[in-house]
């Protein structure tokens, strides 16, 4: 069965490359461009992985994280930020994240990661 992963991310290039990259390996992507795509994205469907910003327009990563692990304790987080401040870090990791990642990433460690966590 095909793993669907969410991403949500505002900076349209970074979206597109990791929706481009995360197809090509065979898992079936949905992507929000704001907070408030992504809440009515995970509200309505069951994804095996997300992968969030935690700048976002309407609604932050943090928001999203909460919601995410009030419906789904056990769908693992990745947070992209370019915010290397410690302190929002370990507020998502607090939150239920399981992984982050600072801007700019590597797009192969980025697979190695959604492997892993999708592999658990």
């Amino acid at each position: 069965m095909t793993k669907k992963i969410l991403v949500t991310e505002d900076e349209d290039l970074i979206r597109k490359a990791l929706e481009f990259r995360l197809k090509k390996e065979g898992y079936e992507v949905v992507s929000a461009m704001d907070g408030r795509i992504a809440l009515q994205a995970i509200e309505n469907t069951k994804f095996d992985l997300v992968i969030t910003d935690l700048m976002l327009p309407f609604n932050s990563g943090m928001e999203i994280i909460s919601k995410l692990k009030e419906i789904s304790k056990e769908t693992p987080i990745i947070v992209l930020t370019n915010i290397g401040l410690e302190n929002v870090v370990m507020e998502a990791f607090n939150l239920g994240a399981d992984d982050y990642m600072t801007k700019p990433f590597s797009p192969n460690e980025l697979s190695v990661r959604v492997k892993r966590l999708l592999n658990k």
